[in-house]
């Protein structure tokens, strides 16, 4: 007998395909995303002091080409989002529990083990690539998320919640894997010192600006005009900024490194290692961890990307901060974006395929108090 009943409608049968779950610009992604790394990669290689103009844009260490691009790419995602039920999931103890102690406790160590287990004899590569495991995302998981038809409620709960702890916890945590942790192990050390200050410029830029900035437009907008009107016009008209932005922001980190990344690829591949196993590891235990505790679809969505995305942005102006922007440390938070964009988007498609294979019946699930 077939999978799908007799009687059910094409429309129905398609929505049960990865392409069917797409809109028809949205299938074509991958495709933009690729051109967009080789536009990004070809102007740094052919221009090579294009990624030292565009990093001297900056404002309190934060890249300014970067801020614009992800403020274009959150905008409409923040504005699309139902802040009154999310202030409903913000109660969920043990969908919070569960993200916290994968995002802070499970994430970082994870990302030390795959950097000494891999990168032994590259202790400035090792350092950028652990940068990377201890910035949490905030601004490109909310992408993934929604392509993925994650919860968009709980995705903006969980990114706030990670933007407050990054703030309070990032430069500590970031002394401990690298400076105290080896010692305990009798591994070499990195001393290192983090300004505060740069950590909540990240924050409140990639992430403050557009969350208010989506607030106001909602508030006012919906009070003027009615929430059928704003879903039907404002947030449909507005939403290709996030594919604007995102490719804007791809073009603009590869042009950033690409010389150095085109000119030393068995280096780059190295690094790869281990972000490529963070990232799909951290997936696989958050998502099928989700589905496992009878979380929903849309929860083990959310809870997936957001241990599996990490705010490259944050692990970037860090590395070049303290350690210098030709810096080897530079070099491993730089191939951190090279390898988690089109992982994650490949996970996109594995979230779409188990959709309906892991979670046949949503209402049937047992879901977690709200």
């Amino acid at each position: 007998m077939s999978a799908i009943r007799a009687g059910e409608q094409p429309a129905a049968r398609r929505a049960r395909t990865v392409a069917g779950q797409l809109s028809a610009i949205d299938r074509f992604l991958p495709a933009w995303i690729l051109l967009a790394m080789a536009a990004g990669l070809a102007l740094g290689r052919i221009w090579p002091g294009l990624g030292t103009a565009i990093g001297r844009w900056q404002m309190r260490e934060v890249s300014v080409p970067i801020a614009i691009g992800l403020l274009l790419m959150m905008y409409p995602i923040l504005a699309r989002v139902r802040y009154e039920r999310a202030a409903q999931a913000a109660q969920d103890w043990r969908m919070l529990g569960t993200s916290l102690v994968m995002n802070w406790v499970v994430g970082p160590a994870f990302m030390f083990a795959l950097a000494w287990l891999l990168l032994p004899d590259q202790p400035a590569l090792r350092t950028g690539v652990i940068l990377v495991g201890l910035a949490r995302c905030i601004a490109m998981v909310l992408v993934w998320n929604q392509l993925a038809s994650g919860d968009a409620e709980y995705a903006a709960v969980l990114v706030a919640f990670n933007a407050l702890f990054q703030i309070v916890g990032y430069a500590g945590l970031a002394v401990f894997y690298l400076n105290v942790l080896p010692g305990w192990l009798s591994l070499q050390g990195q001393s290192i010192a983090i300004n505060a200050g740069t950590v909540a410029a990240s924050v409140g830029i990639f992430l403050g600006v557009p969350l208010v900035a989506g607030l106001v437009t909602q508030f006012v907008l919906v009070r003027r005009k009615g929430r059928a009107w704003y879903e039907a016009n404002f947030v449909r008209r507005t939403s290709r900024l996030t594919l604007i932005g995102l490719l804007f922001t791809i073009v603009v980190m590869f042009a950033l490194q690409g010389h150095a990344i085109t000119s030393m690829p068995l280096t780059v591949a190295r690094v790869m290692l281990p972000l490529l196993g963070y990232f799909v590891g951290m997936f696989v235990v958050a998502f099928f961890g989700a589905w496992a505790l009878k979380f929903s679809y849309e929860k083990a969505t959310t809870l997936g990307f957001t241990a599996a995305s990490n705010d490259f942005e944050l692990a970037i102006a860090v590395a070049v901060t303290v350690f210098g922007v030709q810096s080897g440390q530079a070099l491993g938070a730089v191939v951190g974006p090279l390898v988690e964009v089109p992982v994650l988007l490949a996970l996109v498609y594995v979230a779409l395929w188990a959709r309906y294979r892991l979670f046949p019946h949503p209402a049937g699930r047992q879901e977690e108090a709200a």
